[in-house]
Parts: C-alpha cells; sequence; structure tokens
C-alpha cells in the first residue's frame, strides 16, 4: 500500500468512493487524517462538519452513532427534532441543547440522566412541576433552582438533603418554617441564615452548633444572652460580637 493510501488518499484509504473526494478534497474543504467525515474519530468529523456546516444534515440518519451526533451540532435546528427519539443518548444530548425550549416536553421522561438534566435545565417553567418526581435528586435539584418560588413548597419533603438544601435558600422567608425540623443541620442552617427574627430565635436551641451560629446573626437581641455561655466558642463569640456592636451603638 502506497503512503498515500495509508493516509486515506488512494485506491484503499477512505478516499476511496467519497462523494466528496472531487468537491471537497481538491479544494481543501477536507483533508485525510485531520478533516474527515468517513473517518471513524471524532475530532477528524467534527472538524469536517466545521468546516462544512451546509452538509451535516445529510448524516444525521447515519448509521454511525458518533457521526450523528456531531452532524446534530451542525446541522439547522429545524432539522433535529425527530433526534429527540434518537437510540443514543450522546445523540440526545446533543439535541437537548438546541432544539427550542418548547420541544422539550418531549424528553421530560428520556431514560438517560444527562439528557433529563437538559430539559430540567431549560423547560419553559410552566412543565417544571411535571419533573418534580424525577427519580435522579440532581434533577429535582436542578428543578428547585428554577421552579417559581410559589411552588416551592411541594419540594420542602423531597427525600434529598441537597434537594431540601435549594429548597431552603429559594423560598421566602416568611415560609421557612416548614423546614425548621429539617433532619439535616445543613438545612436548618440555611433556614437560620435566611430566617426572620421569631424563627431565628427558635434555632438558637438548636442541637447543632453551626445552625445556633447561622441563627445569631438574626434572632432578637434578647435571646443573645443565653448564647454568650454556648459549649461553643464560635457561637459565644459570634453572640457577644453582636451584643457588644448594639451596645457601642
Amino acid at each position: 500500500m502506497t503512503e498515500q493510501a495509508s493516509i486515506g488518499v488512494g485506491r484503499y484509504g477512505l478516499c476511496a468512493g467519497c462523494p466528496y473526494t472531487d468537491s471537497h478534497l481538491s479544494h481543501n474543504r477536507c483533508k485525510p487524517g485531520d478533516s474527515c467525515v468517513r473517518a471513524h474519530s471524532g475530532r477528524q468529523i467534527d472538524r469536517f462538519f466545521r468546516a462544512n456546516k451546509d452538509q451535516a444534515e445529510h448524516f444525521l440518519a447515519d448509521l454511525f452513532w458518533e457521526r450523528r451526533a456531531i452532524a446534530a451540532r451542525y446541522a439547522p435546528i429545524e432539522l433535529i427534532g425527530h433526534l429527540v427519539n434518537d437510540n443514543d443518548e450522546i445523540v440526545r444530548r446533543v439535541v437537548v441543547d438546541r432544539i427550542p425550549a418548547d420541544i422539550l416536553v418531549r424528553m421530560i421522561s428520556d431514560p438517560d440522566r444527562e439528557v433529563r438534566l437538559g430539559v430540567a435545565a431549560r423547560i419553559p417553567e410552566e412543565h417544571l412541576a411535571r419533573m418534580l418526581h424525577d427519580p435522579d435528586y440532581l434533577i429535582r435539584a436542578t428543578v428547585a433552582r428554577r421552579l417559581p418560588h410559589g411552588q416551592l413548597a411541594k419540594m420542602a419533603k423531597d427525600n434529598e438533603r441537597e434537594v431540601r438544601k435549594v429548597v431552603a435558600a429559594r423560598l421566602p422567608a416568611f415560609a421557612l418554617d416548614m423546614l425548621v425540623d429539617d433532619p439535616e443541620p445543613e438545612v436548618r442552617a440555611i433556614v437560620a441564615e435566611r430566617a426572620l427574627p421569631g424563627l431565628a430565635a427558635a434555632l438558637l436551641a438548636d442541637s447543632e452548633w453551626w445552625v445556633r451560629l447561622a441563627a445569631v446573626g438574626n434572632a432578637p437581641l434578647e435571646h443573645l444572652p443565653p448564647l454568650t455561655s454556648d459549649p461553643e466558642s464560635e457561637v459565644r463569640e459570634a453572640a457577644l460580637a453582636r451584643l457588644t456592636e448594639e451596645n457601642a451603638n
């Protein structure tokens, strides 16, 4: 085999019988070993489509999943909608980032977590409630970050701590009492940092010191003196500092 054939050009190379040999190779729009749509190399395929975006639509039904996925990055958006049902999750992951947000409803129950994450990040708000009970907590956390405030209460009892932490960080302050007895101190600490004075005062008696510490900043001053004898030095120092500051004013 000649050296030329070994890099793709010639009777036995990838260029043999390729429809782009005359139209593209001769005009430096593709290059064997570097930019080639027939190669089994994602890098080479991507380089080809990057230079020849007008050809991507012709490979959306290609048998090779990676070629379809890369073609979906460059093909016109209006031509890739059918790929929401592609049998390869990598293809669908490309599609979920490109198709119009209102079409994403068709991918809410996709079996691939990464695809559903893309859906949760972009789907119109009015459809987010359909993902409240997704089996993956990362997706539910993404939903919690985008859900309208009026619907966040529905996620306050989620069984995953990370989801409830997002809820605690976003709930209106007046609604935080629904998380004051959360079993996880990390959630209660977020509540304490944002709590209205009355709720913060209640959290000064929390069993975890960092929750009490977070509550010191929001609790009414008259509730702080007992904290100057707290067993944890950071809590004592925070309470003393706030009381001292107030007395100085």
